[in-house]
C-alpha cells in the first residue's frame, strides 16, 4: 500500500513537472513566432527598431495614447503579447519590465482638442507620430500594428494585428494601454461619478447611465455623437 502510495506522489509530481515544462516550452515558441520580424532586422543590422501601437480610439472620453518602444538586439521578455489578451495586473507587471529593460520609450497623445479638429482616426496618427518623435533618437525602422504613420523620415512597416505579431509592437500596446488608464484613473478623481477608473471611458452601460444623469465632463469628447445624444446637446447642422 506504502509503495503504490509513494508511486502515485511521485507520478503526480512528475506530472506537474512535465506539464510546467510543456507550458515553458510553449511560451517560448510562442515568444519565438513574436520576435520573428524584429530578429530579421536585428539580422541585417539595425539595432533601433520601433515598435508603436495606440489605444483609446473607442472610449467616449479621455485621450488617445500612443507609444513607441525600442529594444536592443537580442531582448526577449516571456509573456508579452496583445495588451488586450492579458489582465489589467498581467499588463502593470510587464509594463514595469518593459520600462526597465527596453533602450527607449517615447509616448505620445492625441487630446480631445486633437479628436475634435482632426477626428480620431488621425488624431491617433498624431499620436503616434508623436510618440516616435518623443524617443531620444530616431529609430532606424518602426514596426505599426495596421497603419502607416504620416510625417517620418524613416522607413516603416504596417502588420494587420500587428500587437499579436510583433514582439515590439506588443510591448508598445502594453505602455500605452497602461500610460492611458493611470490617466483615466487620474480623471476619475477629477470627475467623480463617472466611473473613469473602472471602464476607462469606453462605452459602457455604467458611463452611459452616469453620462445621462450628471452631462458631460470636461473629459469628454463632445465630437462624439453618442456623447452629444446622451446628455441631450444639440447636434451639429449637417
Amino acid at each position: 500500500m506504502c509503495v503504490k502510495l509513494c508511486a502515485a506522489i511521485l507520478a503526480r509530481g512528475m506530472t506537474k513537472r512535465t506539464s510546467a515544462a510543456e507550458r515553458a516550452e510553449g511560451e517560448r515558441r510562442r515568444l519565438g513566432r513574436m520576435l520573428r520580424l524584429e530578429r530579421a532586422l536585428w539580422r541585417a543590422g539595425l539595432t533601433e527598431v520601433a515598435g508603436v501601437d495606440e489605444v483609446g480610439v473607442g472610449p467616449l472620453a479621455g485621450p488617445v495614447v500612443a507609444a513607441a518602444v525600442v529594444f536592443s538586439p537580442g531582448t526577449e521578455i516571456p509573456g508579452v503579447d496583445d495588451s488586450k489578451r492579458l489582465s489589467p495586473r498581467r499588463r502593470e507587471a510587464l509594463a514595469e519590465i518593459i520600462c526597465a529593460r527596453a533602450a527607449a520609450i517615447g509616448i505620445g497623445i492625441g487630446s480631445l482638442e486633437d479628436i475634435a479638429q482632426l477626428n480620431i482616426y488621425h488624431a491617433a496618427l498624431e499620436a503616434m507620430r508623436r510618440a516616435v518623435g518623443a524617443l531620444p533618437r530616431p529609430p532606424e525602422r518602426v514596426l505599426v500594428d495596421a497603419r502607416t504613420i504620416p510625417g517620418l523620415a524613416m522607413p516603416q512597416d504596417a502588420y494587420v494585428k500587428g500587437d499579436g505579431l510583433s514582439f515590439c509592437i506588443a510591448a508598445a500596446s502594453i505602455v500605452a494601454k497602461t500610460h492611458r488608464d493611470r490617466l483615466m484613473t487620474e480623471l476619475d478623481g477629477a470627475y467623480p461619478g463617472y466611473g473613469f477608473a473602472a471602464h476607462k471611458g469606453y462605452d459602457t452601460p455604467a458611463h452611459r447611465a452616469a453620462l445621462a444623469r450628471l452631462g458631460p465632463c470636461p473629459a469628454h469628447r463632445m465630437s462624439y455623437r453618442t456623447v452629444r445624444d446622451l446628455c441631450g446637446a444639440p447636434r451639429a447642422a449637417g
